[in-house]
């Protein structure tokens, strides 16, 4: 993963450095997954913590069932990212994680 971990003034804190992406987009902040209220999704939890945007923008994209993904939208940073902004985010160059074959 393209991140350093450095310490933070605060004890035992760690910070870590930014990696920006398309439009300033920090693939490292941390992001939350909220899936809409589809018949598909009933069986599936309603909400998931990621540590990195980066692991969550994969798991929507490669692990989420196409019959899942309408309504569905991350939260990071306080900006929220509909499926179409996800895809967007994980086919672009700025992305740093291994895409799936």
């Amino acid at each position: 993963m393209a991140y350093a971990t450095k310490a933070d003034d605060r004890a035992g804190g760690h910070k870590r450095e930014p990696t920006q992406g398309l439009n300033g987009f920090d693939y490292n902040a941390t992001a939350e997954l909220f899936l809409g209220r589809s018949k598909a999704a009933k069986s599936r939890p309603k909400y998931k913590r990621f540590d990195t945007a980066a692991e969550a923008v994969r798991f929507v994209v490669e692990s989420l069932p196409a019959s899942v993904l309408p309504g569905a939208y991350l939260l990071v940073e306080e900006a929220r990212f509909g499926v179409d902004d996800i895809r967007y985010l994980y086919d672009g160059a700025s992305y740093p994680l291994p895409r799936a074959v």
